[in-house]
């Protein structure tokens, strides 16, 4: 990117405590530097899409569900983020909001590395129509609707029959996907800048039904059975919905975009690793 003053969108989640006031903090201190600015903010759960037109950068303020969102909107754009975390420490959101400004100016200048992360295409096909479609940064789950009973799905990998997994649903996450719902359902951890992505069953009534990891241009395809004995529902990043009927097919493919996050040093990832997952090798580990 070019040092030259541009355009920034700072998106913002205002149910953090003091974000609102540091969006508007941030926007005086980007119009010092000859930035213009404009901000989105919402509150808990956004409402629309933010105007990106003309954006050369884009300012998350919130956690990893803030840049989850923004992902998904800047991603085709090419707009690549900064993420400030004002929670506590996120996989994603690694900038501390006392030094973004510090992060800025390296993000411009090209002193900061990009991560370039592998998106998601979902497609729900009904009765041979495509009647939905998501990106998605972290992952696209199947699963049932109301309380935990157990669903029937078929699974497939480019046209191939996989099985047919009885389960609580299945996930599909990218490599950035890999260390939130998915890790926690038992699947491995991925470098975020691979290019793959992890089929991995909730809770399997049949044990032998392990997490796989499959190529990036590989497309899964998720059929919902027939008589089921729950309502259905595709969750895409923990933030979009969409009702599913027995008989669905739910695609999922690399996208033809990928989303573009200013990172730290190489190793930044495995830091946040030890960090989170608290490997200290101790007897708390």
């Amino acid at each position: 990117m070019s040092a030259l003053p541009g355009h920034a969108v700072i998106i913002v989640n205002t149910h953090k405590n003091g974000s609102g006031r540091m969006a508007v903090g941030i926007a005086a201190a980007l119009g010092n530097e000859g930035w213009t600015s404009t901000i989105f903010s919402f509150l808990g759960k956004p409402v629309g899409d933010p105007d990106l037109s003309g954006a050369s950068i884009v300012l998350t303020l919130g956690g990893d569900g803030t840049v989850l969102y923004s992902a998904r909107a800047a991603a085709p754009l090419g707009i690549p983020l900064l993420p400030v975390n004002l929670g506590s420490l996120g996989f994603i959101a690694w900038v501390r909001h006392s030094e973004w400004l510090e992060r800025f100016r390296d993000a411009v200048a090209g002193r900061l590395p990009l991560s370039s992360r592998f998106m998601l295409d979902i497609q729900v096909f009904r009765l041979g129509q495509r009647v939905a479609r998501f990106s998605s940064m972290n992952d696209g789950v199947v699963s049932g609707a109301g309380p935990a009973k157990i669903v029937k799905l078929s699974m497939s990998v480019s046209g191939e029959a996989l099985g047919t997994y009885r389960s609580d649903g299945i996930i599909i996450a990218t490599p950035t996907g890999s260390t939130a719902y998915s890790l926690a359902a038992g699947g491995p951890i991925l470098d975020p800048d691979m290019d793959a992505m992890i089929l991995n069953p909730i809770c399997p009534f049949t044990l032998s039904n392990r997490p796989l990891v499959v190529p990036g241009d590989e497309t899964l395809e998720v059929y919902v059975e027939r008589e089921q004995r729950e309502k259905m529902l595709l969750t895409v990043d923990g933030q979009d919905f969409f009702n599913l009927e027995e008989g669905d097919r739910v695609s999922y493919r690399r996208a033809e975009y990928k989303a573009h996050l200013y990172c730290h040093a190489r190793g930044s990832f495995y830091q946040v690793l030890r960090a989170k997952l608290n490997w200290s090798g101790g007897p708390d580990a």
